[in-house]
């Protein structure tokens, strides 16, 4: 062996390997389930266990206990298929499961994802199919099927010495029904966590092997299952069709209905004589080879009325029925998943009463809060991604601010704009506003989620606009608005004028939310300097606490007692909207929050009050802004002083705010376009 060869090899792990290829008699079998009687679970169970199995996180949102389910972040795939902002519809999903798990009936139902396009349903599926997948390679989530052996002598399986069970169902089949519970009892299978229970019977060849030989040994069922059953342990498997199976309409010409049910084997029927012999038949279908997982069946709603009747029956009565066999029992997790308008045509459908009876609906909307949206985004756009390009600070966010807001209802009360009912939904607190309030703007939104702009056409334009990026190597986010503005043009899923013209028009309020987020961000930038504000700080305590409390300020240089300084105290408190009648309430209120934090064995920084660091640092800004000259960011002629000034803020726009050096000076000369405007917030 090469020395590569053997480094190669070497990396193999040879016990890891045997265990899952374990093979045994039945008699070892029935050891393993009396010690691990989950082997024995169904299909939902096992799903359900899988999910679960990667922990359960509780939390409360607007006073509603919650779970989020880490499964669905996609750790198996380091988040590559990862699902933001969707714990409620999840949370509704893994119920569904938990239920079916313990038998009360959406066992027998098939789960439906409904929403519109892009609202991650396929990756719904797809991840509960990778998950069961990867279970079933571990000890938690180990089952086992079988194989007839030693075979060759009695012509069971023509030439062949071995016949591998075709649809691998549970060993414990083999047991006949008569007897099953009893010897299930007798034997101590089970404990009070996992009971052992069997349903169903073989498939047909199996059944007609087992007949064969039974008769063969005058009915000793012992000399059967010891002679001629080997247990391995099933490794589920979408690449090998393997328990795992999906499904996807085609054109109804080619639609064939034994794609579901499998075929007869036209090359096996001289060597067993009929086509109604079961070993002359490929369980080659979708059903037979999801059997003991789980099917997919991609936009379900547009199957031909012939592949329905075949899943009616596969939901309820939990069988399938061959060409020219008798019903075949399956244990499957079947679920397909649809958009809006398919299903409003079910509805509409007499004939499909059936269907909609046998259907459990899980709404998948898009997401309504943005800074989960934002996640997606960063997931595409991350800096491996983009190799060298930079994304300026705010454009993913001004992105999924847009996003977001297609997909809302306008507020029915309360006053509200569409913008500060994002920013509600997103647990930003605005005056006036509680936790109540958003609930009940939620309860009264009907169709939220279900209509506006889907992530795809978002990323689609983040991608164009970073193709088309100019000469500095970065997008900021007026690239992308811009890339927006010319997709709603031909945008292919809006068809009504008045709501591409509203979309557009959410373009210009994501505009002006965007000038006030960078105005704040330069202002901070420029009134960032700690010492000068740890200093007017100081200043506003000393001269709050002496005005409430009627005593008088030492002034630092003349060290004369002074009047408590009012228009200092109103120049800070008015850059937060603080009223003349509010001040003495909000001095108050500053004086309790330190002392707060002292009994507490904390120290009070300018900082540590949001509202306050916020007026603090508008302050200086407006103070600091006449030195600088916000002007001079767009002049050709700078002295070395203002440069040096132009440098530090845009060194503290890179170090603090994530900026590149391009982006860092376009913000600057756009800020103090807008500064030059007399557009301030005042």
């Amino acid at each position: 062996m090469s020395d590569m060869v053997a480094r190669i090899a070497a990396l193999q792990d040879y016990d890891t390997y045997r265990d899952l290829h374990w093979e045994g008699s039945f008699e070892d079998y029935l050891d393993i389930v009396r010690q691990r009687p989950e082997v024995t679970r169904n299909s939902f169970q096992r799903l359900y266990d899988m999910v679960v199995s990667y922990g359960e996180e509780e939390y409360i949102d607007n006073k509603k206990r919650l779970v989020r389910y880490p499964f669905f972040k996609d750790p198996i795939g380091e988040g590559k298929d990862a699902i933001f902002g969707l714990d409620i519809p999840l949370m509704r999903l893994v119920h569904v499961l938990r239920a079916a798990a313990q038998g009360y009936g959406p066992e027998k139902r098939i789960i439906l994802l409904h929403g519109p396009v892009g609202s991650s349903k396929s990756t719904i599926a797809r991840l509960l199919k990778k998950g069961i997948e990867m279970y079933s390679r571990t000890p938690e989530g180990a089952l086992y099927t079988y194989e007839w052996t030693n075979l060759g002598d009695t012509g069971l399986a023509g030439g062949d010495d071995v016949f591998p069970c075709p649809m691998h169902d549970e060993p414990l089949r083999l047991i006949p029904l008569d007897w099953r519970d009893q010897a299930i009892s007798e034997l101590k299978l089970g404990s009070d966590r996992h009971r052992v229970r069997i349903k169903g019977d073989l498939n047909p060849a199996c059944r007609f092997i087992f007949r064969e030989l039974m008769d063969r040994y005058d009915g000793d069922w012992a000399k059967v299952v010891g002679n001629h059953i080997r247990v391995k342990r099933l490794i589920l498997s979408e690449q090998d069709r393997i328990g795992i199976g999906t499904f996807q309409p085609k054109d109804e010409k080619n639609q064939d209905s034994t794609e579901l049910t499998g075929d007869i084997n036209y090359r096996k029927i001289a060597e067993y004589g009929s086509d109604s012999d079961p070993r002359a038949f490929n369980f080659d279908g979708e059903f037979n080879v999801a059997n003991r997982g789980i099917i997919e069946f991609v936009e379900v709603l547009k199957l031909d009325v012939a592949f329905l009747y075949d899943l009616l029956g596969a939901t309820q009565e939990q069988k399938v029925k061959p060409k020219k066999f008798a019903q075949t029992d399956i244990d499957e997790v079947i679920i397909g998943h649809t958009n809006e308008a398919e299903y409003k045509r079910l509805l509409n459908n007499e004939f499909m009463e059936a269907l909609r009876d046998r259907t459990i609906k899980i709404d998948i909307p898009y997401i309504t809060k943005i800074s989960e949206e934002i996640k997606i985004y960063q997931k595409d756009f991350s800096a491996e991604k983009l190799k060298g390009k930079h994304i300026a600070p705010h454009t993913l966010e001004v992105a999924a601010m847009w996003a977001v807001m297609t997909r809302l209802e306008e507020p029915k009360k309360h006053q509200l704009s569409l913008l500060q009912k994002m920013k509600l939904y997103d647990g930003k607190i605005l005056p006036g506003y509680t936790q109540d309030n958003v609930k009940e703007l939620r309860k009264e939104s009907n169709r939220e989620g279900l209509d506006g702009i889907s992530p795809r056409f978002v990323q689609d334009k983040i991608s164009n606009a970073l193709v088309r990026e100019g000469t500095e190597g970065y997008i900021n986010p007026f690239m992308v608005l811009n890339e927006l503005e010319k997709g709603l043009k031909h945008h292919s899923l809006i068809s009504a004028e008045d709501q591409r013209k509203k979309y557009n028009d959410l373009i210009g309020v994501v505009k002006g939310e965007y000038d006030e987020i960078v105005k704040n961000e330069v202002q901070r930038a420029i009134s960032a300097d700690e010492e000068a504000i740890s200093r007017l700080s100081a200043n506003y305590i000393d001269n709050i606490r002496a005005y409430l409390m009627k005593q008088k300020v030492k002034n630092r240089y003349t060290g004369k007692d002074e009047e408590p300084d009012e228009r200092l105290m109103r120049s800070i408190e008015e850059k937060i909207d603080i009223p003349e009648s509010r001040k003495d309430d909000f001095r108050r209120e500053i004086l309790n929050f330190i002392g707060h934090l002292a009994l507490e064995g904390k120290k009070f920084t300018y900082d540590t009050n949001d509202r306050l660091r916020r007026a603090l640092e508008m302050k200086l800004f407006e103070d600091q802004k006449d030195s600088i000259k916000l002007s001079s960011f767009v002049s050709n002629v700078i002295d070395k002083e203002t440069q040096d000034k132009i440098d530090v803020i845009k060194n503290r726009l890179i170090k603090y705010y994530g900026y590149n050096e391009a982006s860092a000076t376009d913000v600057l000369a756009y800020v103090a376009s807008i500064f030059a405007r007399g557009d301030v917030k005042e």
